[in-house]
């Protein structure tokens, strides 16, 4: 019988992939057609199919297959491959408008673009190293983050250099050359307002930067008020139903508590296939989860629904359904598969301690401070409730007489009731052993244990009443211990409006007083998905070094300065002032997606940084003085920046309705629609208030018209 359809959930994650491509290719045809023409439209958005091929024949010699993984990598490397495309084609575009022949305007692409596009991209991948180096769960879950992205991005750059220029030869129309050249390419009324703008923003700098500063101060206050999250919950349609009973108890017990729960299953229209495993978990067909041990009080329900509104509304109703009295003999829990390293519970703490009695009387308290926090769903603890157990008490004086030691007696005891292993028998490849015990069902019969009878040493039978008592106790049915300390986690469910990070801190500030009084040796701690999450932090933590050592180096080498290098790395972080609006605006989690996003953008934003600072470079070393090099060159980038901008944009939107993605979509519209701004506008600023670059004596009195005889003098310099 089937029990779920990777084939479905497989074909459905490549469907999404397929898409988003489709998709994102429409836009970057669409921006360059609206743009730049038709045919440097196709130009550029040949460069993504031609990308995307050669990095499937890397993924396929190097191992790495599509998983939900690999395909979110390739989809966040859709918005980012065609950036090179873009700048590459429109400085092609601008040297033909100026009077250059096509092969020559190829080669000034290719020579005066490569350097800071590769350092951008390198600089990029180097912000996904942590990911793909890190050692923990986080880490081996969404390693290949790194290696695919990396992959797309060297190739994307290649293409860029080689390809596109070869294409632009080929297929771009005959531009003619605008008259009165360079100068009045950048003379339109458009282009007059925006340089007026840039003007001002330079002329004023220490006010912008300012501005942004304290905008960026408040981002990161805003974090805040950010909901946390580690990963999201999954769309997979499965509802999953755990029925644990009291330790002990008979399989028989269990499967007719399950054959309950299925026949109101089989009763609900959106149960599309319901599979029960009693006595253990169910197999591992989704990777982030762990099959639970065998135990006979134990059972889990797998109930396959059409789609994630269907299971919605299952959960919810069976939910009702069990605390309207459906099995009232169990704990049934219902809940869905989630995304990122398997934690059982969402919120989980560890309380700790050297003695189980007092670390028991611990747990109940915790128990009782957890089960009064709104947000928590049925608060537990692993250990469960204390059972009766049965115990035989000797006497020992007694034995002594008869001539039988405790070890005689437990062995012959365990021999009645559980049975001992006498031999083995060879099957095949296997050993089987064979076990000797008593038969018929007296043996389980706690009132017939006293009518067992042992052996003495001479082959005398003796009651086993003459030599102890029986007495029952309530005991703890599982101890369990980390790192040879007893351990109790007390764990629940949460609101799902709520995320567990937001919970489990309202948790621990009910906790403190009852930390405080705790005696010597005793502690409570976070766990689930919490521990995880600080676990992943730690991890990238320690690959961070290396990747600011790598982000240095190649910025170094494309700058050869130390105050343009940290200039460029000061501008990584002020994605922030567009994410954080944007993630509150449409109440998206923060997360381990989100920090994916925002190292995509940082590497988005240095990468702008470095291709302007070039720019100015250059129009300095063309004769420009520093206070006009750096306006021109701001207003010759502007329209790459704003394209590559808008593609990315509008190729992220579709992937705003991923459940997974969603959260790093938001992220990168968010930081990449305002960092444009802050790249045209701020980046000027700063790099006038860092270099203490000041307007000439003429500029000092001049309105910023961007029509003045100095523009057009420094413009046409520019040109030359």
């Amino acid at each position: 019988m089937t029990v779920t359809d990777q084939a479905v959930n497989i074909t459905s994650a490549v469907d999404e992939f397929m898409m988003k491509f489709a998709m994102a290719l429409g836009v970057v045809l669409l921006v360059s057609l609206l743009s730049l023409g038709w045919r440097v439209g196709i130009v550029v958005a040949a460069a993504v199919p031609l990308t995307l091929a050669v990095v499937f024949i890397i993924m396929l010699e190097t191992g790495r297959f599509f998983d939900r993984i690999t395909l979110g990598a390739l989809i966040l490397s859709l918005g980012l491959l065609v950036d090179d495309a873009i700048i590459a084609i429109e400085v092609m575009v601008v040297k033909m408008e100026e009077g250059m022949d096509r092969i020559k305007a190829a080669a000034y692409a290719w020579s005066h673009t490569a350097a800071p596009m590769l350092s951008g991209t390198l600089v990029t991948i180097a912000g996904f190293l942590p990911v793909g180096f890190a050692r923990s769960t986080a880490g081996e879950y969404a390693g290949n983050i790194f290696w695919v992205v990396g992959f797309a991005l060297i190739v994307s750059w290649i293409v860029a250099v080689v390809f596109t220029p070869y294409l632009g030869v080929k297929m771009l129309p005959d531009i003619k050359p605008v008259e009165g050249g360079h100068h009045a390419i950048y003379d339109t009324p458009n282009y007059r307002r925006l340089r007026r703008l840039i003007t001002f923003a330079v002329r004023h700098k220490f006010a912008i930067s300012g501005i942004v500063a304290i905008a960026f101060v408040l981002s990161v206050v805003g974090m805040g008020s950010l909901k946390q999250q580690f990963f999201p919950t999954s769309d997979r349609p499965e509802v999953l139903v755990e029925v644990r009973l009291p330790e002990g108890t008979s399989i028989e017990t269990t499967t007719a508590t399950v054959e309950k729960l299925e026949g109101w299953l089989d009763e609900q229209p959106e149960a599309k296939i319901v599979t029960s495993y009693v006595g253990q978990g169910a197999p591992r067909f989704f990777f982030a989860m762990a099959p639970e041990l065998p135990d006979p009080a134990f059972a889990k329900i797998v109930v396959l629904t059409p789609d994630a509104e269907a299971r919605d509304a299952l959960k919810h109703r069976l939910r009702a359904a069990v605390s309207q009295g459906l099995a009232p003999e169990a704990n049934v829990r219902v809940t869905q598969l989630v995304f990122g390293p398997y934690t059982p519970f969402p919120v989980e703490f560890r309380v700790m301690g050297p003695d189980p009695a007092q670390l028991y009387s611990i747990s109940e308290k915790a128990l009782d401070i957890m089960r009064g926090v709104p947000d928590v769903r049925q608060a537990n603890r692993d250990w469960g409730n204390r059972t009766p157990v049965l115990r035989f008490v000797p006497d020992q004086d007694r034995l002594n007489l008869i001539g039988l030691s405790p070890a005689e007696v437990g062995q012959q005891l365990q021999f009645l009731l559980t049975g001992i292993p006498v031999t083995q028998v060879r099957e095949d490849i296997r050993n089987v052993p064979i076990v000797a015990r008593s038969a018929g069902g007296e043996r389980l019969d706690p009132t017939r244990l006293a009518d067992f009878s042992l052996m003495s040493r001479d082959g005398r039978p003796i009651p086993l009443d003459q030599i102890g008592h029986s007495e029952i106790r309530l005991e703890e049915p599982i101890l369990k211990r980390r790192d040879r300390t007893p351990v109790i986690t007390i764990r629940s469910d949460i609101n799902e409006a709520t995320q567990p990070p937001e919970v489990s801190k309202q948790i621990m500030k009910a906790l403190q007083p009852l930390i405080a009084s705790l005696p010597a040796g005793y502690r409570i701690e976070l766990g689930g998905s919490i521990e995880e999450a600080e676990k992943a932090n730690t991890a990238l933590g320690k690959v961070f070094p290396a990747m600011i050592a790598a982000m240095l180096i190649v910025i170094m080498l494309q700058v050869r300065s130390f105050s343009t290098m940290a200039m460029v790395m000061l501008t990584a972080p002020l994605g922030l002032v567009g994410v954080v609006p944007m993630l509150l605006t449409f109440n998206q989690p923060f997360g381990f997606n989100a920090i994916l996003g925002m190292i995509g953008l940082a590497g988005i934003l240095m990468r702008n940084t470095l291709i302007l600072t070039e720019q100015i470079k250059e129009n300095r070393a063309a004769g420009l003085d520093d206070y006009h090099a750096v306006i021109e060159a701001t207003v010759q980038r502007t329209r790459p920046v704003i394209l590559t901008a808008l593609a990315a944009v509008l190729a992220f939107i579709p992937l705003t309705h991923s459940v997974f993605w969603g959260s790093m979509a938001y992220t990168l519209i968010g930081g990449t629609a305002v960092g444009t701004v802050l790249i045209l506008l701020f980046l000027p600023a700063l790099y006038a208030a860092w270099f203490r670059i000041k307007p000439t004596a003429d500029d000092v009195h001049e309105e910023p018209s961007g029509s003045t005889d100095e523009v057009e003098k420094q413009t046409a310099i520019a040109a030359e």
